[in-house]
């Protein structure tokens, strides 16, 4: 298992800017390369191709040879995952960004030591004993602050029993129902921060603006963290629905969907659950509103089509009962019993106790 744990740097911001800096011009230079490739119809640069075309930089840019090797080799990497035959260029407006080698990075105490500098930082939270793998970076945010990403090589924790299991629907009015009947509230912090970014906005006041995206960020993920981590400790297993985040923020209700952080709260869960040990499911959550929990067939007074279904934020619209048994559901409760049993067909298998 590979942790990744985030310190802020507290010393030597400016020798990281600097480095940042032509931590930019290597990966400009190995775009021009691309270019010219390009051009003159040659065989595209591999990360190889571009390390040895770099060779000797280091010295003369005030970097590291692992930072310059790792930069050709990023630049190569992105520019195959992204399709494209060269990539943007990296300036002013870019994310800082330095990136190391695993075995160059040392422990001192609670600060590091890279590349004959000693880094201190915020030590907010213990750093296990393990080896430190190639990944690491220093990385800058918006506010201008940086941060030291390290990446250890851990043992991956016993795998618990998966007895208790809980299925997740997600929404807009709830962050999530829960299928033993809990509702997670969804907060509103962009919505809330709406005024005083507008007030920012109209000023131009373009550090005060940053600094109100940054808390909006750092409020959303901070609840978002409490409510996965308090999940992780009650369940064993957690199935959740495979919402489409990303079309859904293309349509009227981009801004609720982005408040909400329905991609972050997966991507939490489905780290922690590694971490700890736990399961994680994501399952196709088609027809789990219409379906009825307690006898699984389609009756017809489910509820159907935009009318029924598009109505999330009225309370008489989110009962309804099954023309076929009887039962009487509340319409994210039932959804959130069905993820839970289809999570359940899939981790039976290969799992007795299930």
């Amino acid at each position: 298992m590979r942790p990744v744990y985030r310190y802020r740097v507290k010393s030597l911001n400016g020798l990281l800017n600097k480095q940042a800096r032509a931590v930019n011009f290597v990966w400009n230079y190995c775009n021009d390369r691309q270019k010219d490739a390009l051009r003159f119809g040659h065989r595209w640069h591999t990360g190889f191709d571009l390390i040895k075309l770099t060779t000797g930089a280091s010295r003369k840019l005030g970097l590291h040879s692992g930072t310059v090797n790792d930069v050709c080799q990023q630049y190569a990497k992105s520019r195959f995952q992204s399709c494209r035959p060269y990539l943007r260029y990296r300036g002013r407006k870019s994310l800082e960004w330095v990136p190391l080698k695993g075995r160059e990075l040392k422990r001192e105490g609670n600060a590091f030591r890279f590349a004959g500098n000693t880094f201190r930082v915020f030590y907010s939270r213990l750093l296990p004993e393990g080896k430190i793998t190639d990944g690491n970076d220093f990385s800058r945010d918006r506010r201008g602050n940086w941060f030291l990403n390290i990446v250890l090589e851990i043992p991956a924790p016993p795998a618990r029993l998966p007895m208790r299991g809980v299925g997740i629907d997600l929404g807009l009015k709830e962050l999530a129902t829960l299928s033993d009947g809990s509702r997670i509230a969804a907060t509103h912090i962009y919505r809330d921060a709406q005024t005083a970014l507008a007030v920012a906005q109209r000023a131009r006041k373009k550090k005060r603006i940053t600094a109100i995206h940054a808390q909006i960020a750092n409020r959303r993920r901070n609840y978002l963290h409490t409510c996965t981590s308090a999940i992780l400790r009650a369940f064993d297993y957690i199935v959740v629905g495979n919402i489409n985040a990303a079309g859904l923020a293309k349509t009227s209700m981009a801004k609720s969907v982005y408040d909400v952080g329905w991609s972050s709260f997966r991507t939490q869960l489905a780290y922690k659950a590694v971490k700890h040990g736990a399961w994680f499911e994501e399952v196709n959550e088609s027809f789990t509103t219409q379906i009825c929990s307690h006898c699984g067939t389609l009756p017809d007074s489910r509820p159907k089509g935009i009318a029924d279904l598009g109505s999330m934020f009225t309370e008489h619209a989110k009962e309804w009962c099954c023309s076929d048994c009887g039962a009487v559901h509340d319409r994210d409760l039932n959804a959130a019993l069905n993820i839970l049993r289809r999570g359940r067909a899939t981790l039976a298998v290969g799992i007795p106790v299930l």
